[in-house]
């Protein structure tokens, strides 16, 4: 436990977030267990004292903000692996480890955890976001890779929402409830996992089109095809003169798509042929894969890299990042329109896509020493999302409400759908101890 100010205040700040802290908690605590995270709930709620559960504080939407002080609970120092059922291929682990140290303890055995969110991200904090990343297009998202978890309630009891059986239709799916609840709920305290076979062979591509619409269309092909995309990520021409600014890279600054694909190595290169067909028929130009690893990790070097590129392209400029997603029918057009508002804008604007499944994210830099463009950045933000609303999606794909898309969750949802949900948070916290002011909207009641 600390009081210190500056550990308090680093906790408190927002670390990759747009939305400003008003507040910081007045005690942090690092619990190695799960017995101590109930005993601490406990005291918590008998003296109704707001809990702020903190992970890898990697997200963007305030999750880990405490506008209410309180106590704030970080899951660091419960980061083990707890059981591995190699023939089961699932594996149990505390909240606070994160996703790439898990893949690293799971690779000599041969399987790996398919979620590939951000460095940093903790596999407490993906259940709690219901993140997912670039790999969600062929494994899904953090709600299909979760078999059950347990949770510390607000009153400091323990739950265990599953049993390890692959399927169940035994009561409530309280695993679901609490994936992507947000802190409001409970503190998640372990989880068991689903985990895939490590590929045996992979292709990486990448080519180039004239329009982001082309773009857009070759992935909805690609999907319609049937072909199983392990990952297909679309970037534009802003964000790759970034990356060449960044990296000094002659890459073609036009909208662009990678792809990878995984197998036997006969299916890998049968499957990047077809798309190689599909991209040609599409406008696309340029079509390059590389199957040598070193060749493989250079090329997909440019998509990861791609977000601290924007940095470097506007230095000292903050960034407000947005994740609207949509029925991949629905892409193309939305891309489309969006982009030619951002690049009407006096902001830089990058647009970064999961093709695959929808999602699509623009980073928007502004300097945050002009009020004026902050606002600017916030009413782009606003255009997308309606822009998605309008066509059946959602403000948030991957990054989750937090602070930020509260006020956009009675347009999408409904009135209905969210007195619902605050029925749920009242019943299982009633002293509204559990991340207060996050996920649902304040006016809502019931």
């Amino acid at each position: 436990m600390t009081l210190d100010y500056d550990e308090r205040y680093f906790h408190g700040k927002p670390q990759n977030s747009f939305h400003a802290a008003v507040n910081i908690p007045d005690v942090v605590v690092f619990p190695r267990s799960e017995e101590e995270v109930s005993e601490i709930v406990k005291l918590c709620d008998q003296y109704k004292v707001p809990i702020v559960p903190y992970g890898g504080a990697t997200s963007i939407e305030g999750h880990t903000l405490a506008p209410n002080g309180g106590l704030c609970i970080d899951m660091s120092l419960m980061n083990k692996v707890k059981a591995l059922h190699v023939e089961d291929m699932d594996v149990t682990v505390e909240p606070g480890i994160g996703w790439m140290e898990l893949n690293e303890y799971l690779e000599p055995y041969g399987l790996f955890f398919p979620l590939d969110p951000g460095p940093g991200a903790t596999i407490g904090g993906m259940c709690a976001t219901r993140c997912s990343g670039s790999l969600a297009v062929r494994y899904g998202t953090m709600r299909d890779n979760v078999i059950n978890l347990k949770a510390v309630l607000a009153n400091g009891d323990v739950v265990k929402t599953a049993s390890r059986a692959r399927k169940s239709a035994a009561g409530y799916d309280l695993t679901r409830l609490m994936i992507g609840s947000e802190g409001t709920l409970g503190v998640i305290t372990e989880i068991t996992l689903r985990l895939q076979k490590l590929p045996e062979y992979s292709v990486v591509a990448m080519c180039n089109f004239p329009s982001i619409k082309d773009a857009a269309d070759v992935a909805i092909a690609t999907m319609l095809s049937g072909i199983q995309v392990s990952r297909m990520e679309l970037l534009d021409e802003v964000q790759l003169r970034a990356i060449n600014n960044a990296n000094g890279k002659n890459l073609p600054e036009t909208p662009t798509l990678m792809f990878e694909f995984i197998g036997t190595e006969a299916y890998s290169r049968e499957q990047t042929k077809i798309v190689q067909q599909i991209v040609s028929e599409h406008n696309g130009s340029d079509f390059v894969f590389a199957e040598d690893p070193e060749a493989k990790k250079e090329l997909w070097k440019i998509r990861k890299e791609a977000l601290w590129a924007c940095f470097a392209l506007v230095p000292h400029f903050e960034a407000m990042i947005t994740d609207v997603c949509v029925p991949l029918s629905h892409l193309a057009e939305l891309i489309s329109s969006s982009k030619r508002e951002l690049d009407a804008s006096s902001l830089v604007c990058t647009v970064i896509a999961h093709a695959g499944d929808g999602n699509f994210h623009t980073v928007i830099l502004f300097d945050p020493k002009e009020e004026e463009q902050r606002k600017e950045a916030e009413k782009l933000n606003h255009m997308m999302v309606y822009k998605a609303l309008s066509m059946e999606g959602t403000c948030t794909g991957e990054h989750g409400v937090g602070t930020g898309k509260m006020k956009y969750l009675e347009k999408e949802l409904g009135l209905e759908a969210l007195r619902t949900m605050k029925r749920i948070k009242t019943a299982l916290d009633p002293n509204n101890i559990m991340n207060p002011g996050k996920l649902i909207p304040p006016h809502i009641c019931f």
